[in-house]
């Protein structure tokens, strides 16, 4: 069986906020969420999130999807993981990760616990040019892992070693509840280290494996805003690499923000400045043209958005939307419409072969097919206290300037004329005109230019 400890108490003073450092977001997601979604796609069938400060907002936000232990008060990670004691006496194997290490990666994960096949204890490490404050790997003369001393327990010439701890470890599980109750306090800031089973399992000759990390920045902690910053850069060309590795074209990835839950089709073609946020999906062959931001959109094959938001709604195949409008709210575009200049959706249904070209505002409305609606078009859905909806058949032609004052029907192949506020339904094969009737005054213009 394979479980898991994610690290999550920590008050995480150094990023000078009042959220939890693991609520953090990289990519629109917070830095807990990426952990635990990984675990689980690395096949962890066991999670537990060790909490302490800001608990509540890590369990509002998880729910029910893992298991919690609280530590309370904190010291140090061999503490921590005891808390987890909920897991004890089960066969297999645990990893511990930190809360604050969204980048790593489920293949890393999974290479972790298959190098702890036949070991008591694997270690994640990495090589850097400055260990900084990370804990130095010490091996021995054959090479192998002999302990990890933390950087302000270390020596100055273990200072120099390059191989530092990433903080990610994977035990044999009993293993690991047995050396825990071997753990003392005796170091520099009186804590109980996690990093101390490793001397540990060698005084019982327990093989203990060490495996470096393919990028080092894949391992990153995140304790302060330059470091938040530096993973969500790491993340977001981690992403877009995979994406133009699929068959994406990503004009300027530098410029393109697309979060890890995104599926985007191949020979899409995605231009600078676009965010694509949540569980959008994007079909083939679709074209996401500058300035465009969709969330949780899912948008078909053959499709152009420019510079248009869309969210919590879809288009259709073979549509276009913009330049400059905004679908929201559930709207469904069906396909081959034309959704044109500053055009809002909220709440709607927009049938196949549909057209709303210039300045329109639909709202809490079923639309069906072959529609045309004109320029500066209104659906009147609200009176101050309620919302109401407005329907228009298939086949229906709606006039410039029209108010359509909801709840109204409007009938198959209907037609209502420019410049009409429509209060009543209109039947099918009907025309619906309201506005008041024209008078000329002869001279009038002229007259008054003379004034």
């Amino acid at each position: 069986m394979k479980s898991a400890i994610v690290l999550a108490a920590g008050k995480g003073t150094r990023m000078k906020s009042a959220l939890n450092k693991v609520m953090h977001p990289v990519l629109n997601k917070p830095m807990i969420g990426h952990i635990v979604d990984t675990l689980k796609a690395s096949g962890v069938e066991r999670i537990v999130v060790v909490v302490g400060h800001g608990a509540e907002s890590v369990k509002e936000y998880l729910q029910d999807s893992v298991e919690y232990a609280i530590q309370q008060p904190q010291l140090g990670t061999g503490h921590a993981v005891m808390q987890a004691s909920v897991l004890e006496g089960l066969d297999g194997d645990t990893i511990v990760v930190n809360g604050d290490g969204p980048c790593i990666q489920k293949e890393t994960i999974q290479k972790v616990f298959e190098s702890n096949r036949d070991a008591a204890c694997t270690v994640l490490t990495s090589v850097l040019p400055d260990g900084e404050r990370y804990g130095r790997i010490i091996r021995n003369a054959q090479g192998m892992v002999e302990k990890i001393v933390e950087a302000k327990d270390c020596s100055e010439e273990e200072l120099e070693v390059k191989e530092i701890n990433t903080g990610i470890f994977c035990f044999n599980n009993k293993a690991l509840f047995e050396g825990l109750k071997e753990i003392t306090n005796s170091n520099a800031q009186q804590e109980y280290y996690l990093t101390d089973l490793v001397e540990i399992f060698n005084k019982k000759d327990l093989c203990v494996n060490a495996m470096i990390v393919d990028d080092p920045k894949e391992a990153m902690g995140v304790n302060d805003r330059v470091d938040l910053a530096k993973a969500n850069a790491w993340m977001k060309r981690h992403v877009n690499e995979a994406h133009m590795r699929a068959g994406v074209t990503i004009i300027d990835p530098d410029n393109t923000y697309i979060d890890v839950d995104a599926v985007i089709g191949e020979d899409t073609v995605i231009y600078p400045n676009v965010h694509i946020q949540g569980k959008t999906v994007i079909g083939k062959n679709t074209v996401i043209l500058p300035n465009s931001f969709l969330r949780n959109a899912v948008i078909g094959d053959d499709v152009t958005i420019d510079s248009s938001k869309i969210v919590e709604s879809s288009v259709g195949n073979h549509s276009t939307v913009g330049p400059m409008s905004h679908l929201r709210n559930n709207t469904e575009i069906c396909e081959d419409c034309r959704i044109g200049n500053f055009v809002e959706f909220k709440n709607s249904h927009f049938g196949d072969s549909s057209k709303c070209a210039h300045l329109t505002y639909i709202g809490d409305s079923d639309f069906g097919k072959k529609i045309n609606v004109g320029c500066g078009v209104v659906t009147v859905n609200y009176d101050g206290k309620h919302k109401f909806r407005t329907t228009v058949h298939d086949g229906a032609f709606i006039g410039s300037n029209c108010n359509l004052i909801a709840p109204v029907t409007i009938g198959e192949n209907a037609l209502l004329a420019a410049g009409s506020t429509i209060t009543d339904s209109v039947d099918d094969g009907d025309m619906g005109i309201a506005r008041a009737r024209q008078s000329i005054k002869k001279g009038f213009g002229t007259t008054y230019k003379n004034k």
